[in-house]
């Protein structure tokens, strides 16, 4: 008896000690104080949260289709506005005026051998209404394909991107003249198209392989989430990598007076026509394919024998697109901060969809808005926000980002003065987070996710993730994945240089809707997240990174993580060009010992591989000058205490940490996209939305420009250099 007594004693002061502990909680940004009143902020936004609103208002939005230009589109936008402002929000709509393109004719034949017509259109389902609308769902294609009327022979290319083509070439098969079909994955979608037309295809047709994407996964829809034989994925093709946004008004606002380029001189649409179809309209077209069985690895789950062509197969292709500009519809919504107006957080989500597109966003803009009820309702009672919040409803993403990019581009100025940070959330669903961007904030997101609990099993989101990490052979520290492109934290982390977050929850919602007739309110509630709990933890996650960020007394920044990310950028790319050079060698060996003519053969085309330029030795030297000087003002500033800092003060280093992220942007931009100012993040130019880090000098390797290469070094270390400078003006301060 006495020794559980005694035992219950240290229990109960263990216990106790965790509670002291945890009611003084530090947290970065703020005094112990100034952490205690923000935690017990956050319960109180925490206890206002309403799954039910999420449902009704899932409902309202996605009872009918609303792509960009619909009246339903518009008036959810209005509809919105309203809510916002019975929150207590200062709300407007913003409406730009954008080029879209709306399918007239899409045709689809196989001329030889045989004929066969495809259908083109996904079937309703039992027990989905919403996919029996008719001519209100708007019909399967991809958005700024070009009009076009083609015929030719067929060749598949497996996912359609380089190493594909580099595939073909070794087999001696040439696309010129030919249309491409490939399958959805493995990279963009608008990287198919467009390597396929600087291969000379004149077409292109973009399927989903059931392997991928259909019953090879699980039960199609309606009896499972997955993809049935005639869903198609629509999607844009615009050329994204090298600008975002409006087609016509690169690098400026598309208002109503805007000065546009013609349609034909806009670089951003596709050289060829493009078209995706459904695994039962492709498995015809792939069934009268001969020529060579594809690779192992480029098979898929029809019941086929896969061939690469070219022909018999012959294919007849013709497109014809109504271009009309439309009125993109942003709503914003402005709560005024108390002690720093001028200085902005800015929380974003598209409104619009090619669809209903529950999923896709709807399930991220219902809890973005629960979220700001919240906020608003802590306002209400004295509590509001110390910084200015900017919610937004952005439109036109769908088709390029298009909403958003205007946005920043016709308020770029103003947002480069006030903007603190930008936090993105986009389609949400059952699982793990997922948590990207600028790597300064990835300490603020771990402390974060660390107290937000887990619907399914009660632990934090960040234990829960980590541990499946851990299970996958994976680092078991929390870190922010690099942004590249895909969605509306584009434009201000890549063009206008202000850090950023991309943030949803997934892992455990798959299934084939994205981007179809599917993606209804049922679908969602079957498969995706019944109870919308995970809404709830989505505005849980954001709302507590809004309000901190908004009263943080010093803006929450840490460039300890930032600093070790990038010199993991600059090993991944040395040991690159190490790589390349030494796989150089070990070819052009090879070839100098003439074993490589084994392998060709004149009859099929196949020439025996010639010799590569070396590789040669690229200086480095000015990056790693550059880290080293990083590093010591990262330690200078690492820990620091700036609670005793005067007000004028402490205004000064905020204004200071907000420009952090511009210090690592450049006037040119990158090479051939200059739209790119950011020199440590941007999609890759050939991998669409994956991301390429310090892209400048990485794809200058990648491609093999060395004179390139070097010069983007020197950029680079420029920027490096300006950003340690202003990192050295924080460390004065204190």
């Amino acid at each position: 008896m006495k020794y559980q007594l005694m035992k219950t004693s240290i229990f109960t002061f263990f216990a106790l000690c965790a509670a002291l502990c945890m009611n003084a909680q530090q947290i970065t940004g703020f005094t112990t104080e100034a952490a205690d009143r923000q935690i017990a902020l956050e319960k109180q936004f925490d206890a206002s949260l309403s799954a039910e609103n999420l449902d009704s208002w899932m409902q309202k939005m996605t009872a009918q289709p609303h792509w960009v230009g619909t009246p339903f589109g518009e008036e959810n936008a209005k509809w919105m506005k309203k809510q916002f402002e019975s929150w207590g929000y200062d709300a407007r709509i913003e409406t730009y005026q954008v080029l879209f393109p709306y399918p007239k004719v899409r045709s689809l034949e196989l001329t030889e051998p045989g004929s066969f017509k495809a259908s083109l259109t996904a079937v309703p389902v039992e027990g989905d209404p919403f996919t029996a609308q008719g001519e209100a769902l708007l019909p399967s294609y991809n958005a700024f394909s070009r009009d076009g009327d083609v015929e030719a022979e067929l060749v598949f290319v497996n996912y359609g991107v380089p190493a594909d083509y580099e595939m073909l070439e070794k087999l001696g098969i040439d696309v010129k003249g030919k249309i491409v079909i490939a399958k959805y994955y493995g990279s963009w979608r608008g990287i198919k198209p467009k390597l396929a037309a600087e291969k000379g295809a004149i077409g292109c047709l973009i399927y989903s392989d059931p392997k991928d994407d259909g019953y090879y996964q699980g039960a199609v829809y309606p009896e499972g989430a997955f993809k049935n034989a005639t869903g198609v994925q629509r999607g844009s093709v615009m050329d994204m990598p090298l600008y975002p946004g409006d087609v016509l008004t690169p690098g400026y606002a598309a208002t109503k007076d805007a000065k546009r380029l013609k349609r034909e001189d806009a670089p951003t649409i596709t050289k060829i026509p493009v078209l995706p179809i459904s695994y039962a309209d492709a498995e015809p077209l792939l069934k009268a394919l001969k020529g060579p069985v594809a690779p192992s690895d480029w098979r898929g789950a029809l019941p086929l024998t896969y061939r690469i062509g070219p022909g018999p197969a012959k294919v007849h292709l013709k497109l014809e697109f109504e271009w009309k500009l439309q009125p993109a519809h942003n709503v914003i919504a402005t709560l005024k901060g108390s002690e720093f107006p001028d200085q902005w957080i800015i929380r974003g989500n598209h409104h619009d969809a090619w669809v209903h597109g529950a999923a896709d966003p709807v399930s991220g803009m219902v809890a973005l808005m629960e979220e700001a009820r919240a906020v608003g309702e802590l306002a209400r009672k004295g509590q509001g926000p110390k910084r200015t919040l900017v919610y937004c409803a952005w439109d036109a993403e769908e088709p390029g980002l298009i909403g958003s990019t205007e946005w920043v581009e016709d308020h770029l100025s103003e947002l480069q003065e006030k903007a603190v940070a930008y936090i993105n959330t986009d389609g949400n669903g059952r699982g793990f987070l997922g948590a990207g961007g600028s790597h300064s904030l990835q300490t603020m997101v771990s402390e974060v996710a660390r107290e937000v609990p887990d619907p399914q099993t009660g632990v934090s989101i960040q234990e829960r993730l980590l541990s499946r990490n851990a299970a996958n052979g994976r680092d078991k520290e929390f870190e922010l994945y690099a942004l590249g492109s895909g969605s509306d934290y584009t434009p201000f982390i890549q063009h206008a240089g202000i850090a950023s977050l991309n943030l949803g929850f997934g892992g455990e919602n798959a299934g084939g809707e994205y981007h179809t007739i599917y993606d209804t309110y049922p679908h969602f509630k079957r498969f995706k997240d019944p109870d919308m709990s995970y809404g709830i933890a989505l505005a849980k996650t954001a709302g507590r990174i809004t309000l901190r960020l908004a009263n943080a007394q010093w803006l929450p920044l840490d460039f300890k993580p930032w600093k070790k990310t990038v010199s993991t950028y600059l090993d991944e790319v040395m040991e690159t060009t190490d790589k390349m050079r030494k796989a150089t060698e070990k070819h052009n060996e090879l070839v100098r010992s003439r074993a490589y003519e084994l392998s060709a053969d004149p009859k099929k085309g196949i020439a025996a591989p010639k010799a590569k330029a070396m590789v040669p030795y690229l200086d480095f030297a000015p990056l790693q000058n550059a880290l080293t000087k990083l590093d010591g003002e990262v330690n200078a500033l690492s820990g620091k205490e700036f609670s005793s800092l005067s007000n004028s003060g402490k205004k000064a280093l905020n204004t200071l940490l907000m420009k952090t992220e511009q210090q690592l942007t450049s006037k040119d931009g990158l090479p051939r996209r200059s739209w790119y100012k950011h020199q440590i993040y941007a999609p890759g130019f050939y991998t669409g939305y994956g991301v390429k880090t310090l892209p400048g000098v990485r794809e200058a390797i990648e491609q093999r420009n060395w004179d390139e290469a070097q010069a983007e070094i020197e950029k680079l270390a420029g920027t490096l250099e300006s950003m340690a400078d202003h990192l050295k003006k924080i460390n004065a301060l204190n």
